[in-house]
């Protein structure tokens, strides 16, 4: 599959998993504060973009060791969007209702990049040492 065809893959795939997290943080954001709410919201929605993106985007096994090393995709987009959504509230008086759409948008380049980086990492197991004798 050509990069092209992966990063309109994993445009579909962030606007539904923005779907996912818009309606998990708008649900939450009724009980919680917004950053706690965003916080939530952030992790429910990266296990389904795992998903969507191993399965739909690169078309790969969903290993524990991409599933671990997953987050790393997302950290990147965590602080873009975390302080975005902070900057946007508190400083520039944007509603907390859509400050993390907007927040978000500056964040989709720097995830595809790391995000194809481990999807289409090989799975390496070490071999065995051979013992000298």
């Amino acid at each position: 599959m050509t990069v092209t065809a992966q990063m309109a893959r994993f445009a579909l795939v962030g606007v539904v998993n923005t779907g996912t997290y818009y309606g998990c943080y708008l649900a939450l954001l009724s009980v919680l504060p917004y950053l706690a709410a965003h916080v939530i919201a952030f992790a429910l929605s990266m296990i389904g973009s795992f998903l969507l993106n191993s399965y739909f985007t690169y078309r790969t096994r969903p290993t524990w060791r991409k599933f671990l090393l997953f987050p790393l995709t997302n950290a990147a987009n965590f602080v873009i969007t975390t302080g975005g959504v902070w900057l946007l509230v508190d400083r520039a008086g944007f509603s907390s209702r859509y400050a993390p759409l907007v927040a978000a948008v500056a964040a989709i380049p720097i995830t595809f990049v790391v995000s194809r980086a481990i999807m289409l990492r090989p799975d390496v197991r070490p071999k065995a040492v051979e013992r000298v004798r």
